[in-house]
């Protein structure tokens, strides 16, 4: 019917009733219609700096509409910014309430990583993981959207209600209910979807086999976003959850690059990883293939040498001259020895090598 219909058809009781509805269901709706104050609510959100936008709106995110039926009929924002704008390079971060402090940091960190590079962190505003990654991107000055279950003058948690008033004056707070309206069970789920339709995608960091962080990812993974996670422990059971994920369908991520190489633009990768190089890394591949035919302990001769590596014996003996000078053999006579080598010169005045 859509949503002017279907109010229309609530609040006369002259209207036909809405089609498909039990006369007790219409009963119950039209009670609720009837306390409903539209005015009051625009005037509400007015005085808070705030607004009411709606699909049709220069302000509505258009990814918002891929909801189908159960897209918001509009919702409600407080904050300078523009909400569209910001949730076309936006990713949600969330996870568990109860979170360890490996999850809290892991959380910071990533808002704070995808805040300094131009991204929208997105989360519930509830304690442990999303209050981390809220802090995380406050702290580097950067665009945070709390979605709440709740009214936008309703902060929840209570003991989020300072975190929530700087998300409001620095990034943006967002509600599908109205003004002074309070978050029940099935409101936090309703949230959810919103958070995963907003964002390019979702990343978990803790949560438990039955979670609602695993809804919300579930619910992007259906919408054609990306899906991520990141390990823990797998004796956690913070982390259960987040691994089934992996195990299913998610993509494991462990920092803010990574997350952007996945949802960002062609050619935003992350760094190569590798470990640190060492000295025998620089060598030519025939060095290195002479280095290592030395025995471990006692030496060898040229011959040998040249027998073990596959080298001709010229060759051979012109290489264990570039590693003598390189400091990693040494001669004795005609013989051939690695150097041994003193790893820290403090452990070497105790004692040890």
């Amino acid at each position: 019917m859509g949503p002017v219909a279907l109010w229309h058809a609530l609040s006369d009781d002259e209207a036909p009733p809405p089609p498909g509805a039990s006369p007790v269901k219409i009963a119950g709706l039209r009670l609720r219609a009837a306390r409903a104050r539209p005015g009051a609510d625009l005037a509400a959100v007015a005085e808070l700096g705030g607004r009411f936008i709606c699909p049709g709106d220069e302000e509505w995110p258009g990814q918002l509409d891929d909801l189908g039926a159960a897209r918001p009929i509009g919702l409600w924002v407080r904050g300078p910014a523009n909400l569209r704008i910001w949730a076309l390079r936006s990713v949600a971060v969330v996870g568990a309430r109860a979170c360890t402090d490996y999850g809290a940091h892991l959380a910071t960190t990533l808002g704070a990583g995808l805040a300094e590079r131009g991204w929208t962190v997105v989360s519930g505003a509830a304690y442990g993981i999303d209050g981390a990654a809220h802090r995380g991107a406050l702290a580097a000055h950067g665009p945070t959207v709390a979605v709440l279950a709740s009214g936008v003058n309703h902060p929840y948690p209570r003991g989020h209600t300072e975190l929530i008033g700087r998300i409001a004056e620095q990034g943006l707070v967002v509600a599908e209910l109205p003004p002074d309206d309070h978050p029940t069970r099935s409101r936090f789920i309703q949230r959810n979807r919103v958070i995963a339709a907003l964002t390019r995608g979702t990343v978990v960091v803790e949560a438990e086999l039955r979670s609602g962080s695993l809804v919300t990812a579930r619910r992007a993974l259906t919408l054609g976003r990306f899906t991520m996670g990141t390990p823990g422990p797998v004796t956690s059971g913070l982390s259960a959850g987040v691994h089934q994920l992996l195990r299913d369908e998610a993509t494991v991520v462990t920092d803010a690059d990574e997350v952007i190489e996945l949802v960002g633009s062609i050619g935003d990768l992350a760094p190569e990883r590798r470990g640190p190089t060492i000295a025998r890394d620089l060598l030519d591949p025939v060095a290195q293939r002479v280095l290592e035919a030395l025995p471990a302990r006692g030496g060898a001769d040229t011959t040998q040498l040249a027998r073990e590596s596959g080298t001709p014996r010229d060759l051979t003996q012109g290489k264990l001259i570039e590693l003598q000078t390189l400091g990693f053999v040494q001669r004795c006579g005609d013989r051939w020895e690695l150097v041994r080598r003193v790893h820290s010169t403090e452990g070497s005045r105790r004692g040890g090598t």
